[in-house]
């Protein structure tokens, strides 16, 4: 289900004081870069992605690449930071940002 322009808002809001707790490196997108982002997704919910790539063509496809794969919805990209969500199926109340941040 698509997210609404006011969901989009609170996420960029809440968004906008995290930190990335993902940086891709050279060697791209592997398998375990893969795991590794599912499994913060469904721990934090909305989360900062840091890609770092030659140029900006290879960024957004990256990035592109990252929401098909693990079902996630980009929110904001600026420069090489991506914001990603992506709903828990079991949202832990210590780690979901927007849990712990529902009322900002």
């Amino acid at each position: 289900m698509p997210l609404s322009s006011q969901d989009i808002k609170r996420l960029r809001r809440i968004g906008h004081h995290l930190k990335a707790i993902l940086i891709i490196g050279d060697k791209g997108l592997t398998e375990s870069v893969q795991e590794e982002l599912n499994s913060r997704l469904e721990d934090h919910e909305l989360m900062k992605v840091k890609v770092n790539a030659e140029n900006r063509d290879d960024r957004a496809a990256i990035v592109q690449t990252m929401c098909e794969q693990s079902g996630a919805e980009l929110i904001q990209r600026i420069g090489n930071i991506a914001l990603l969500y992506r709903a828990a199926e079991k949202p832990n109340p210590k780690l979901s940002n927007l849990l712990r941040y529902q009322n900002t």
